[in-house]
């Protein structure tokens, strides 16, 4: 693993070598192991170990970034002239700003305010997201893991498929005025999937403490959902009150989170243009972006080496505010939107320069409702409903209205008066993410959930009313 202490040198032999006005380096890599199963058998081990160096240099507004696996002189030298020779070839960019020192980086204080409501953001610390038993999983470790998954599916007379995987990883970033920051992580990750003859059942998980792994856990749930949704009744299409578990609630609330970003306001492309300050959801929907979360993961500064603030997105179901890049904090003072925008100031959300996105929030944590419910309660509280485990090929049918469409897969079900009756056909749905989070009847504690059509959130299981489904499949 490239150490903050080797990276520094490796920094400093660039900044030698570069005659550009400002010059920054990224770093990111480590190692990565994976196990691979299928038909209740391992068939792939694979561990890779990588370190990038990606530079970018300026002049007179003009900027460029090149990137190598490569850390001798020859190599260092030849990306910094890449680097170089693509900047002097720019146009000038006039949102271009000069690179942010420690201090900018840092923030002024320790606290911050939301000017909108005046409550204090604490800066705080984020916790420890190195663990040495994470990184000490070997393939023994995760072949042990799967021997048990696979001997649930067995046991079950059913298959089995998925991924063990295992990573400790580094981030950082330099630049020549000064500016300089590091994060270490580790993550480990499964991801189950049991198939019957016409029914299949899935549980995903991951953490950068192994320890709050239980794969042998993961795999009777999955395999109890694939036995359960066995010959599938069909149910017609409709809207319905829908019980969606933490992985299903985190993929489809996931594509509305772009267009939390002061760039997708001033280019008019956010469903939250001229919104920001209005209530659009439900009284219980409280959101925040929060790099600090004890379940959250991820480093605590952005593409630019500035801090992550703690952001407030939706409170009482009214938006707050967006996040913003350095660039874009700064457009949109000069922009006539404004005065409708919500607190403009740098929140630590942008990516690497040069882009064209700008920024987004990627720590997302829902507030714990006032009186959480558990899924079982949620369902013994359902006369004729839906259960969901998880959704899939989620793409965006109108961005304004925020109306996705998708399908359920591995282990949906009827629920009727208050009991799971049976495992039911997969439908499609058409819904608006506005409609949905206005009609979200309970919600469970949130727990760190992670799904395959979004990014790893904290979010709840959450019971909503009046889901629309429009079709049924054939499986």
């Amino acid at each position: 693993m490239l150490s903050r202490e080797q990276a520094a040198t490796i920094f400093d032999r660039i900044k030698k070598l570069s005659s550009s006005d400002e010059v920054e380096v990224l770093f990111s890599g480590g190692k990565f192991a994976l196990t691979r199963f299928a038909n209740n058998t391992i068939h792939q081990n694979v561990e890779e170990e990588n370190h990038i160096v990606s530079v970018r240099t300026v002049f007179g507004g003009r900027t460029a970034r090149a990137t190598t696996n490569k850390f001798d002189d020859d190599s260092l030298r030849r990306v910094v002239e890449s680097s170089e020779a693509l900047a002097k070839v720019q146009h000038p960019d006039p949102d271009l700003l000069p690179m942010p020192d420690s201090r900018e980086a840092a923030g002024e204080s320790h606290l911050r305010s939301d000017q909108a409501s005046g409550s204090p953001i604490p800066t705080r610390a984020v916790p420890t997201r190195y663990f040495e038993q994470t990184a000490a999983i070997t393939p023994q470790i995760r072949a042990a893991s799967v021997k048990k998954i696979v001997k649930v599916a067995q046991g079950n007379k059913i298959t089995t498929a998925g991924i063990f995987s295992s990573s400790e990883s580094v981030e950082g970033i330099f630049n020549s005025r000064g500016l300089s920051e590091w994060h270490s992580q580790t993550l480990a990750e499964v991801s189950i999937t049991m198939l019957g003859a016409d029914s299949s059942g899935w549980q995903k998980a991951n953490s950068p403490d192994v320890t709050n792994l239980d794969p042998l856990r993961m795999a009777e749930v999955a395999a109890k959902k694939a036995l359960a949704s066995a010959h599938p009744a069909e149910v017609p299409p409709g809207k319905y009150t829908v019980i969606l578990e933490p992985s299903a609630a985190l993929d489809i609330v996931g594509f509305m989170f772009w267009d939390y970003s002061g760039m997708s306001i001033l280019d008019q492309r956010s469903f939250l243009t001229g919104r920001i300050g209005s209530k659009l959801f439900g009284e219980n929907i409280t959101i925040w972006d929060d790099v600090t979360h004890p379940l959250q993961a991820g480093s605590p500064f952005d593409g630019e080496g500035m801090r992550r603030l703690r952001v407030p997105l939706v409170e009482n179901g009214v938006i707050k505010r967006v996040v913003y890049a350095r660039a874009t904090a700064e457009r949109m003072k000069r922009s006539e939107q404004k005065d409708k925008a919500g607190p403009i100031e740098p929140t630590g959300h942008g990516f690497p320069l040069p882009n064209e996105t700008g920024e987004m929030p990627l720590n997302i944590v829902f507030a714990a409702p006032q009186n959480p419910q558990s899924l079982a309660q949620m369902i013994a509280s359902t006369e004729r409903g839906v259960l969901i485990t998880r959704l899939w090929y989620i793409r965006e049918v109108d961005p304004y209205e925020k109306i996705v469409t998708g399908m359920t897969r591995d282990g949906t079900f009827l629920v009727e008066n208050g009991k799971i009756k049976q495992g039911v056909r997969n439908f499609r749905f058409n819904e608006s993410l506005i409609h949905m989070l206005s009609n979200v009847e309970s919600m469970s504690v949130p727990l760190r959930a992670c799904g395959e059509e979004s990014f790893d959130m904290v979010v709840p299981a959450m019971k909503i009313r009046d889901f629309n489904f429009t079709e049924v499949t054939k499986f």
